[in-house]
């Protein structure tokens, strides 16, 4: 059977294990970082990091089992925002817990995860050569630059005071 992990459609015991073991790790190692780098309880973090692995766990089913061409990442981000809407009874405990998780810890242990990964294809990431490096770097800035002006503008709409 394949592997839930190398996006195939078959879902297997071993596939989900995969994607069970990997979100622990990576919660482990983002509770760590969110301990050592924000001083957040770790008890606090690891129900934090629970809720969104177990978020991203649905997702990922969801897209293999429900029939519309939609990805994990659609259901995962729809999911995050129903369960966390004023007035739903999951909201409070799910916005208390999720916001003692720091985005810095869990990015910085995702582009390890994703580093790692490049390691294993360095041939495949030479191949593409100095204009995929051009353009990895336009969309990281332009991605920056679209969230700091988008957060600006809510900013002073809301009534913070712009600096």
């Amino acid at each position: 059977m394949s592997d839930l992990i190398d996006g195939s459609e078959n879902v297997s015991v071993h596939g989900i294990f995969n994607w069970i073991l990997l979100l622990i790790i990576f919660s482990i190692i983002t509770v760590i970082g969110n301990f050592l780098g924000y001083k957040h309880p770790m008890t606090d973090s690891l129900v934090g990091m629970g809720i969104l692995s177990l978020i991203t766990l649905l997702g990922v089913w969801m897209e293999r089992y429900i029939p519309l061409n939609v990805s994990s990442i659609l259901y995962i981000s729809v999911m995050g925002i129903i369960i966390a809407l004023p007035g739903m009874p999951t909201s409070d405990f799910v916005l208390y817990y999720v916001s003692k998780i720091e985005l810095l810890s869990i990015v910085t242990v995702f582009l390890a995860y994703v580093g790692i990964g490049m390691g294993k294809s360095w041939d495949e990431f030479k191949a593409l050569g100095w204009k995929a490096i051009v353009i990895t770097i336009l969309v990281i800035a332009a991605t920056y630059y679209g969230a700091a002006i988008v957060a600006h503008i809510v900013l002073v709409l809301t009534g913070v005071p712009a600096v």
